[in-house]
Order: structure tokens, then sequence, then C-alpha cells
């Protein structure tokens, strides 16, 4: 390791489906956090680990900053406030091909609150005209001090080494925190519930996805055979509608859910896996705090 070695923490913030989890798992190079053309689909502080020669980087992926519903909703916001304070610089994820909002606009207004750098990344540029850039960076520049406007498609991956250079530049030379083959610091159990999650945004209708919860009841290695893990997972939702949604006709919807989760499942575990799934309602849970530990929902690390 050499003796400039970098490391240090870096928040991802940004409006709902701007492309923060696409962002982290370009940058990562496997799928830890979930992705969704739904709002809201990151709940969680997603820690996700790069490792190079040059030094290390811990990211938080923070929810999507809204307007909040629920009590739920007021978790998720006070998660972002809280990563703010406490990481060495701000990545403030915008979509170039939407206009400048009030989310946005809500968005500058907590980076006004805190000291740390923050730099702008414009993402889905392969969805406009080079032209059309021009005039963005310059709307955002009049409205806050960016350290670096950096222009990505996280999604093909356009321009990332390069802020992954800046990024590198920025830190201050630190520990190395995680092994070098670590890429995020959340158990397996974890990343398996978000896993099955995604895949129930993907299929379902409007209704279902800020009502859905995945619980993983257990998750072990089958006695005798040490290539398969069982695992038994819970799917709570808040009404009995939206459980028949999730069952499907004649139970084809539930098992098109398990049928995906479990392939992407065996890729991360790099085993055979038998996955069963169960739906439970559980009526207006998102207001009830008591339940959110249970769920996997954390406001504090």
């Amino acid at each position: 390791m050499n003796k400039e070695y970098k490391s240090g923490f870096v928040a991802i913030i940004g409006r709902p489906n701007v492309g923060k989890s696409t962002l982290m798992n370009q940058i990562i190079g496997q799928k830890i956090a979930i992705m969704s053309d739904k709002p809201q689909t990151t709940r969680n502080k997603i820690r996700a680990v790069y490792t190079s020669e040059e030094g290390q980087i811990i990211f938080l992926d923070t929810p999507g900053v809204h307007k909040p519903k629920s009590r739920l909703g007021d978790l998720m916001n006070k998660m972002v406030e809280d990563a703010l304070r406490e990481v060495d610089l701000i990545l403030f994820l915008i979509d170039a091909s939407e206009k400048l909002g009030a989310g946005d606009e809500f968005i500058i207004e907590k980076l006004r609150e805190v000291k740390t750098p923050v730099y702008l990344v414009i993402n889905k540029i392969d969805k406009v005209h080079p032209e059309d850039l021009l005039p963005i960076i310059e709307q955002y520049r009049q409205l806050y001090p960016f350290a670096e406007i950096i222009p990505v498609s996280a999604l093909q991956g356009n321009n990332v080494n390069r802020l992954m250079e800046q990024l590198l530049k920025e830190l201050p030379e630190g520990p190395q925190f995680y092994p070098p083959d670590q890429v995020t610091d959340h158990p397996e159990r974890f990343i398996v519930a978000e896993l099955i999650r995604e895949k129930v945004l993907h299929l379902t209708r409007e209704e279902i996805p800020h009502s859905i919860a995945v619980v993983i009841e257990q998750m072990k290695t089958r006695e005798g055979n040490e290539n398969l893990v069982d695992i038994y997972a819970t799917i709570y939702t808040e009404r009995q509608t939206q459980k028949g949604i999730l069952v499907g006709k004649q139970g084809a919807m539930m098992k098109e859910i398990g049928k995906r989760a479990r392939q992407d499942i065996e890729r991360l575990l790099g085993t055979k896996v038998y996955l069963n799934l169960w739906i439970k309602v559980k009526k207006d849970w998102r207001n009830q705090e008591n339940l959110f530990k249970n769920f996997g929902f954390h406001d504090e690390e």
C-alpha cells in the first residue's frame, strides 16, 4: 500500500429515480443496490465499498429525497440528513433529461446547511444532446457553489472513471477500512431481501411498491448438501387486495417473483437456492414505528 493511500466516505443524494443505485452498482461492478423505475426504491443507507491500489471509497446510497407521506417517509428523510453530516464528500445526482424541480431546490437548501464539499453529477447524459448540457450546468452553477460538475451515464459507464479519479484526488489520506474483496457492509440476508423486493417493484402495479417489506425468516445451507441454500422469506403488505395482486392468478405472480429473485440470489451467493415466499398483510405498517426495525429499517448505524 503506498504512503498516500486515500480513503473516505461519500454520500450519493438526489431526487427519487435519478439513478443513484445504478451509479453505485456501476462503480462497484456488481448488484448491491436495487434498481427500479419507481421512486423510493432505496430505503436504507446502502454502504458500498470501492477499493483500488490508490484508495478506498465507502459510498452511502441515500433514499431519494421526497416530501414524506408516512412515518417511514420521515425516517427516510432523516437518514439523508444524517448521511450529509457524516461524510467527507457529497455527490448530488440529477437527471439530465429532467428539468430542475422543487425536489432539486429542496435538496440544494439542505446542502446549504452542511460544510461538506459537493459534486454535481449530471446523470443520464446518454438521453440528451451534448449541446443541452451547458445550459443545465449554468443553471445549477447559479444555485450553488459546487466543488466539481461531472456529467456521466451511470447505466453505460460513460465518464464514471473520471468521477472516480476526481473523488480519490479529493479524499484525505487514510486507512483501508474494509478488506479489498468486500463490496458492502450489509449482511447477505439484507441484500437477499432487497433482491426479492426489487422483483416485486418490477412486476407489480403502482399501488404495491411502497407498501411492501421483505423479511428473511430463515437462510441456511441445507443439511447434507453444501451446494444448496434454503431461504424462507415473508413479503409484508398493507392490504388484502395487495396480497391478491402479489399472489396473482393461480399463484402466477408469486411464481414469477420467486423465479426472478432466485436467479439473482444464486448469482450473489454462488450456489443453488431453494426460495420459499409467503405473503402476509400487516395493516398500515408504514406508520407503525415499532415495526420498522423488524422490517430492516434503521435510522442509526
